[in-house]
């Protein structure tokens, strides 16, 4: 081939970004490629370069055979001995010989560069993957290049990006070489090709700039514990630190608001409410519920996590926030139900149940804020050994010391380790009466005098104790109860037994 080879070899792994021994192989895919498509096949063929890589050869090996059926392997005798000088070759020899590429048709050239094309491309895809894959997660920048049908084209230098529609805040326009922040939400690669898929609505782009504004952020100094997002409309961002001398919420707002004030320019003005977090929900939830007010709030059902906040009658919109994004946005970040009610609401609310139990949680009375029942209120008892109970219907303290150790053994996966644990931590921190403690076999007769002469009492199925009517399940081994009306002229037998 012509001289210049090398210089063109260059040039073309500069423009496609691959190596030296990558190129001089694509070169010979090629021609080997244009080679099969004229003769159907690629045995015995041989590409050679030069020592300069300034010429390229393409030989094969043929057969040499009295008569030929296939001139790609073979070759007459008469031939190479006037054509190719092998006047003393022999049938069954070998001969190698040099062939022009000149003489491949022009359509079968394109055909074998389109593949090797494709090839290329697909080199290029797999280093650009494995580079791009470990930014995932990550903040980059680049520059618009086109629209369509709403998503946006990212020049991140060596690719392309994507960001889609869905990924856009409600609140940014775009224009062409526009500079532009995004997060690296995915990169995939498919028979389609490489797909770099950025982000600007996600959670964690808020965190990277915010990485990038407040260094505190950036040496893990303050700490983000959770952030919740309506994209182009409110941000709510919970920070905390474990150094007593640094506010987390001032570094991260600055000083007049520098710091905050450029995070909420990239994203084009969307309103952001950084709070401090804190480990007591009800402090938590007043916090998070800014920059509304909050007088009080009352934790109703700490089970269901569900509580109620009150404010003033100026502060309830802002609590609720425009189509209540504020306080559902709060409900996100404190992962709590959070019903907002004004003074005067709260005061007309017909729960006085639910007043008792506020009056009892905030210190109205001592012996009732002490005061506890249900085996997950126990401090220091494994939630294992709570839920393992509570599926077998023993919630509250006074089943659990009513059962007897024998039968308490019986539930699959509770040892007597466990029996052991529980029992020591109920005698540490609840006061038990002789009305909690189960009476001995001997002293059931005797026990059964002392019942409740104005109720009636039946036997329960399982273990033969007492029940009434307004059990639903036994407070001696915990089975449940559901008890059916029986025909008056039918008195059960049982019943007359247990009176």
């Amino acid at each position: 081939m012509a001289s210049g080879l090398a210089e063109a070899i260059r040039l073309y792994e500069e423009e496609k970004g691959i190596s030296h021994e990558l190129a001089l192989k694509t070169i010979e895919d090629t021609m080997l490629a244009a080679y099969k498509k004229k003769f159907g096949s690629t045995d015995g063929v041989e590409v050679k370069f030069s020592d300069d890589e300034n010429e390229v050869y393409l030989q094969v090996k043929k057969r040499i055979v009295d008569d030929v059926i296939d001139d790609a392997v073979e070759i007459d005798i008469e031939d190479a001995r006037e054509n190719y000088g092998m006047t003393d070759c022999e049938i069954g020899d070998e001969l190698l010989i040099d062939i022009d590429p000149s003489t491949f048709r022009r359509m079968d050239v394109q055909s074998a560069q389109q593949r090797i094309n494709q090839r290329s491309k697909a080199i290029k895809d797999d280093k650009i993957y494995s580079e791009f894959i470990d930014k995932v997660g990550e903040m980059i920048v680049g520059y618009v290049q086109r629209e369509h049908n709403g998503n946006i084209f990212v020049d991140l230098g060596k690719t392309e990006g994507i960001l889609p529609k869905r990924y856009q805040s409600p609140r940014e326009v775009y224009h062409a070489n526009d500079r532009i922040k995004a997060y690296v939400y995915e990169v995939k690669k498919d028979e389609g090709g490489l797909s770099i898929v950025l982000s600007r609505t996600h959670t964690e782009f808020v965190k990277k700039l915010f990485e990038l504004e407040v260094p505190e952020i950036a040496d893990k100094t303050i700490e983000i514990f959770k952030i919740v997002r309506e994209p182009g409309y409110r941000v709510k961002m919970s920070v905390y630190t474990h150094r007593d001398d640094i506010d987390p919420v001032g570094a991260c707002v600055g000083l007049r608001g520098a710091r905050i004030q450029a995070v909420v320019r990239e994203m084009e003005g969307e309103k952001i409410d950084v709070l401090k977090y804190d480990t007591d929900p009800t402090v938590y939830i007043k916090n998070a519920l800014s920059p509304a007010e909050v007088q009080q709030v009352y934790i109703l059902d700490e089970a269901k996590r569900q509580a109620l906040a009150v404010v003033s009658d100026s502060q309830l919109s802002l609590a609720i926030g425009k189509q209540g994004l504020n306080v559902r946005l709060a409900n996100r970040l404190v992962d709590w139900n959070i019903d907002v009610k004004t003074e005067s609401q709260f005061q007309e609310m017909d729960i006085f149940e639910t007043k008792k139990a506020v009056s009892d949680l905030f210190g109205e009375s001592e012996d009732q804020v002490e005061e506890i029942t249900k085996l997950s209120e126990l401090p220091d008892i494994p939630e294992r050994i709570v839920t393992l109970l509570a599926d077998n219907g023993i919630v509250e303290i006074e089943t659990f010391i009513s059962m007897s150790e024998s039968k308490l053994l019986e539930i699959p996966g509770f040892t007597k380790e466990d029996f052991e644990l529980v029992k020591s931590i109920i005698e540490e921190n609840v006061e038990i009466t002789d009305e909690d403690i189960e009476m001995p076999e001997e002293e059931e007769a005797e026990g059964n005098e002392e019942l409740d002469s104005d109720k009636e009492y039946y036997e329960c199925p399982e273990c033969g104790k007492p029940i009434t009517e307004d059990m639903d399940h036994c407070p001696n081994c915990g089975v449940e109860l559901s008890f059916e009306e029986e025909d008056e002229d039918e008195p059960d037998e049982s019943e007359e037994e247990d009176k």
